[in-house]
């Protein structure tokens, strides 16, 4: 059994979809989930998902093992490989900030399709992260 990196990220199955939330006054979305909007300071805020697929705004590739904390060290100098790092813009929505399943940067390009995927982070975590849309 798999457990979420945090309550309230993501959605299960094999559609994941991020859990943000959506402001009744403004309509302005947000992830994750807060309870006041960063538009109009109204704190009439429901829960929202986000589309499951989106578009790479930018990118970077991580060549470098986080430092711990704040993040969760499951790598060594000798295991560590290095990943994608950028935002989707979801129309109409809003820029999410995700690992990307593609380090590549041959492989990645800004304005490309990604999709919403769940990934294993340790063992017995998984997270989210965005991948390009036909599998790349």
């Amino acid at each position: 059994m798999t457990t979420p990196v945090a309550p309230g990220l993501f959605t299960a199955g094999d559609e994941p979809q991020l859990i943000g939330s959506r402001c009744r006054d403004c309509s302005v979305m947000t992830f994750p989930r807060q309870s006041d909007c960063p538009r109009c300071t109204g704190d009439r805020m429901e829960e929202a998902l986000f589309d499951r697929r989106g578009t790479l705004w930018t990118f970077t590739v991580q060549n470098f093992i986080p430092k711990s904390p704040p993040y969760i060290r499951v790598e060594t100098e000798e295991t560590f490989v290095p990943y994608g790092v950028g935002y989707v813009e979801f129309e109409g929505q809003a820029r999410v900030e995700g690992r990307l399943t593609e380090a590549d940067p041959a492989k990645l390009r800004i304005d490309m399709e990604m999709e919403t995927v769940v990934v294993p982070l340790t063992d017995d975590v998984v997270t989210y992260a965005f991948r390009p849309v036909g599998g790349a």
